[in-house]
């Protein structure tokens, strides 16, 4: 059973990701990167945790040298009940992918939600308009709330339409079956539902709507492995900007380190590692 963090109260911070599965991650080396980079001592373990043994993975943050960790899938929603705090972000959205220890309390933050606006940045400018987010789970959750607090008029699309109305009767939104969205009118289309993570040549949408959506469009592709899925090969030959998650990866992981260590580290020393630990493999999945 994984049981958490379980050093000595003096020598370096630990910080850890629990996700099932876990090893392929590139948090560790981001996060190795930016201890490095801020001076701190410091270390950072992808550990591989069950959805039953996370409370007990938890537990072992409340105890120093553990600083916090991050939580990817399966355990995003489910870590909102386990934590003794929430973020105005990560109670909204429902969701946590960063835990913060104060003292031997666990705080939950979403850093997800800023990180894709600072990812969206340069690809979409000052512009805004109605975005359709793919998608109805915790990354499509993190998505639709950043995205209207920026200024889009967000549809949620899902294959499962009652999931997509729950999520919009929560955070607001229209949720619309995918043969029934205006596509024309979106000029930002996110991908934040799975599809093309283990099946690379899959894609969440046609060849026709891509090519309905109007010109000048941008399309970001939250999956980073492959670093060229096919949604992101379909933008670019229908001519829209297109770019794949890296950018969200290492937008969050800094704000995740910010807030463990008030150490305000470079975004580029995230984003050069995770690069660097890519380019062997050109392969992969969500931090």
């Amino acid at each position: 059973m994984t049981t958490g963090p379980h050093r000595p109260a003096t020598g370096p911070l630990q910080a850890y990701l629990f996700a099932d599965p876990a090893a392929h991650s590139l948090s560790p080396v981001m996060h190795r990167a930016a201890f490095l980079h801020a001076g701190l001592p410091g270390e950072y373990e992808a550990r591989r945790v069950p959805p039953e043994d996370l409370p007990a993975a938890l537990r072992g943050l409340r105890v120093p040298p553990a600083c916090g960790a991050n939580l990817s899938l399966p355990h995003k929603e489910a870590a909102l009940a386990l934590m003794d705090g929430l973020t105005p972000a990560a109670r909204a959205i429902g969701a946590v992918n960063t835990v913060i220890r104060r003292g031997e309390d666990l705080i939950g933050e979403n850093t997800d939600a800023p990180g894709l606006l600072d990812a969206l940045a340069p690809l979409t400018g000052p512009d805004r308009g109605q975005a359709a987010v793919l998608g109805a789970g915790g990354a499509a959750r993190a998505a639709v709330w950043a995205l209207q607090r920026d200024g889009w008029a967000v549809t949620v699309v899902n294959r499962t339409l009652a999931r997509a109305e729950a999520l919009t009767a929560e955070l607001g939104g229209t949720a619309v079956a995918p043969a029934e969205v205006p596509w024309e009118n979106m000029a930002l289309l996110v991908n934040a539902s799975s599809a093309g993570l283990s099946r690379p040549d899959e894609s969440p949408v046609t060849d026709e709507v891509v090519a309905r959506l109007p010109a000048g469009a941008a399309v970001y592709d939250m999956v980073y492995r492959p670093a060229e899925t096919r949604l992101l090969r379909q933008a670019r030959a229908a001519g829209h900007r297109a770019e794949n998650g890296l950018s969200m990866l290492a937008a969050q992981a800094r704000l995740s380190f910010l807030a463990w260590t008030g150490a305000d580290v470079p975004l580029h020393v995230f984003l050069n590692a995770a690069q660097a630990a890519l380019e062997p493999h050109a392969q992969g999945e969500a931090p």
